[in-house]
């Protein structure tokens, strides 16, 4: 296969994860990064060889310096996705771009436009379609295995502390510097059910608010820092106890602990969790967006599916329960309880057998293990696309991953208005 030339706009966590594998595969080659951090630039350029003249401080730098790659790999902030992915679209990159793909309709239109116009692949990471386990229960879909899908019940288990680390104290605590929830953690499970039905809904609604995470919950004795506060030995959400915990852990040093700081003592996490924004009171943050939500859709035939996701649970694979006409599936990321209504009989797959030599950390729930493969199965799918010129190994387009977000905002229009929105896939 050809080697892949590739510049990653954005050196954090998921501009690593996914350059790492590139790297490790063969099948791609980091050759430029655009990242504003100095220290952060500095680590990536050094990992991965990149030339000094290749390293730059942000994307615009990067476009003025023409095409330097075959395609880039854009995992900024939320709401930083746009005008890099226009401008690289423009000079002719392909695109493996971070999700969400833009905070609202009208951006997320303009880059899968700009697709479009420059005929380049865009491939927006919804790793959840490249998972061993997905391939599994689209095959027992695809054989009529369960024979007509009627409805799905399927939760997100955000995590109790993942929630307190990302969207009460973290980078997607607020919907204007970031984005609503349902956008920017499940819009990965809305595009996955999407996927699952084959088609869009026809109406949709929603529920949810933020519900304990807010000053109104807040301990009366409760200190306005982990490091100060009398409750914080008795309290689900110490950040002393996650952080300090995750020392010793290469897996938890790189996700969750490189969020919090770049040291890798008890003094550096502490000083942290005096200064910076991880060590507050969840109580007594800026955070706004949702702890919990229902999302409800019904398509074109009937058949209907309900989605939770939910900030009180640990922080585990999806759990999906599937009821066909035929038969029975209830999954849980790993494994597949099939029950067959015409016979009685029971088949218990595991979709990990398959990939028993695949590493470790691809088999976990979250960013920082893989996304049960899903990580690694888009890069490999996204490279051998560009590779070949052949956009047939991706799951989805720019304007099917735009249609899968719009049926997250009009979830969010349900839920905000307290209405059943019909769903119109092109806006």
């Amino acid at each position: 296969m050809t080697e892949v030339t590739l510049a990653v706009v954005g050196g954090g966590l998921r501009g690593l994860t996914y350059a790492r594998h590139a790297h490790a595969t063969g099948a791609g080659r980091v050759v430029a990064v655009a990242e504003p951090d100095p220290r952060r630039r500095a680590a990536f350029a050094a990992e991965f060889g990149v030339p000094a003249g290749a390293a730059f401080p942000g994307w615009k730098e990067l476009a003025a310096a023409d095409r330097l790659a075959d395609a880039a790999v854009i995992a900024t902030q939320d709401q930083l996705h746009t005008d890099p992915a226009v401008a690289l679209a423009d000079l002719g990159y392909h695109i493996l771009l971070e999700k969400p793909m833009a905070p609202n309709e009208g951006e997320a239109a303009r880059i899968a436009e700009a697709a479009r116009r420059n005929g380049i692949m865009l491939a927006v990471c919804h790793v959840l379609r490249y998972t061993p386990y997905t391939r599994a229960v689209r095959d027992l879909l695809d054989s009529g295995r369960i024979g007509r899908l009627i409805s799905v019940q399927h939760l997100e288990p955000v995590g109790w502390w993942h929630q307190a680390h990302s969207f009460v104290r973290g980078h997607w605590r607020r919907q204007d510097t970031s984005a609503p929830m349902l956008l920017a953690k499940a819009c990965h499970d809305i595009d996955w059910l999407v996927h699952l039905f084959g088609r869009p809904p026809a109406r949709v609604s929603s529920f949810g608010s933020l519900s304990h995470f807010r000053a109104e919950d807040r301990p009366a004795s409760a200190a306005d820092r982990c490091v100060d506060c009398l409750l914080e030995a008795s309290c689900p959400y110490s950040a002393p106890r996650l952080y300090l915990g995750c020392l010793g852990d290469p897996e938890s040093e790189f996700w969750p602990l490189s969020a919090v700081t770049p040291g890798r003592t008890p003094e550096a996490v502490l000083e942290a969790l005096r200064v910076g924004p991880y060590g507050r009171c969840v109580y007594a943050c800026d955070n706004d967006v949702v702890d919990h939500q229902e999302v409800v859709m019904e398509f074109d035939d009937g058949a209907t599916c309900s989605f939770t996701m939910s900030a009180f649970t640990p922080m585990e694979h999806r759990r999906t329960r599937l009821f066909g006409t035929h038969g029975y599936v209830d999954g849980d990321g790993r494994t597949l309880r099939v029950v067959d209504f015409r016979t009685g009989e029971e088949e218990v797959v595991d979709t990990t057998a398959a990939d028993a030599g695949a590493p470790e950390a691809s088999e976990g729930p979250s960013a920082a293990d893989g996304h049960g493969g899903g990580d690694e199965g888009l890069v490999d799918a996204f490279l051998a696309a560009v590779a070949s010129g052949d956009p047939s190994p991706l799951r989805s387009d720019a304007f099917e991953s735009l249609m899968t977000h719009r049926v997250v905002w009009a979830a969010e229009q349900a839920r905000l208005t307290g209405s059943v929105v019909t769903f119109r896939p092109h806006g």
